[in-house]
């Protein structure tokens, strides 16, 4: 149960932080389907930051430095979304699509060139990111994904931005009737949704394993993001709920063997596909009363009304 709980916790507080990311863009207007991309290259940045400073340093400072490199890094990589969709008018889709698979040759590309090898592994040292509680070993990013959740909330809900944002992604022309900038609100979003998403890529990554292999970038947990963000309706505590629900589906997977489901004989792998196999199912009934924001993929002109 101790482990069930531990691995739940550090998968769901994952799936919340990036399925948040995906929430804050399409709020604003922006589909963003390259979240998978966008975590491997903040998992990158945060590993390839973890790696380089030496063991002896603080804890607070390596945890830090890494969670600055992931999120900036995530913003970055998420601005060539957010021209691509705004500025260019392209397709979000197909544009979110090419840079999912750009980022995994980027990170294979660097992760070989910091190895000086052929291996696209990097080993690092994954205990600043981990503390005790009564004995059960937790990830750091569990309360600082709360504290972000609270935030992501207040913000969204409870702030003139939020308002705005939200209102850029349910009718454009009417918000930019009014004075608000619907092209620099979009790219907040889009900018908060890297943020959001590197960080989460950072913290599935480090906090389980001391060694990453960047060949199968983040194993499809973005795509499962945009699940539980839609399973949750675009709305934080919902997002977080559906986060944790299918969090416990991935932690069979890790825990199956040491249970009484080893009695079963089933491969893991079978418990690596629930989580995919669930959303499917859910999506499949509560699609048709999801309740989206009106104009998200819609690419805004401002001439048009």
């Amino acid at each position: 149960m101790l482990l069930l709980i531990k691995y739940t916790l550090l998968y769901g507080i994952v799936l919340m932080l990036v399925a948040l990311g995906g929430m804050f863009s399409e709020h604003s207007g922006v589909i963003n389907i390259a979240l998978e991309g966008i975590m491997v290259v903040g998992g990158l940045a945060g590993v390839l930051v973890t790696a380089s400073l030496p063991t002896n340093m603080a804890p607070a400072l390596i945890v830090l430095a890494a969670v600055v490199a992931a999120a900036v890094c995530g913003m970055l990589y998420s601005l060539l979304l957010a021209f691509a969709s705004i500025n260019l008018k392209a397709d979000q889709t197909i544009g979110g699509t090419a840079l999912n698979m750009l980022a995994t040759a980027i990170a294979m590309i660097l992760a070989k060139n910091f190895n000086g090898s052929t291996s696209a592994k990097i080993s690092y040292t994954n205990k600043p990111f981990l503390f005790s509680i009564g004995g059960l070993e937790l990830s750091i990013f569990i309360p600082l994904g709360i504290v972000l959740l609270i935030i992501s909330y207040i913000v969204m809900y409870k702030t003139r931005f939020g308002l705005r944002l939200r209102a850029c992604g349910e009718h454009p022309q009417a918000a930019d009737s009014v004075g608000i900038n619907v092209y620099r609100m979009r790219y907040a979003g889009v900018l908060i949704s890297g943020f959001l998403g590197g960080v989460g890529g950072l913290a599935y990554v480090i906090p389980s394993v001391q060694t990453w292999n960047f060949e199968v970038g983040v194993a499809g947990t973005g795509f499962l993001a945009l699940a539980v963000m839609i399973f949750g309706q675009w709305k934080p505590f919902n997002i977080f709920g559906a986060a944790m629900f299918f969090a416990v589906f991935k932690s069979l997977a890790n825990i199956a063997d040491s249970t009484v489901l080893a009695q079963l004989g089933w491969s893991s792998n079978i418990y690596n596909m629930m989580p995919f196999i669930a959303s499917m199912v859910i999506l499949a009934f509560t699609s048709k009363n999801s309740q989206a924001p009106k104009a998200e993929g819609i690419p805004y002109d401002k001439g048009s009304r």
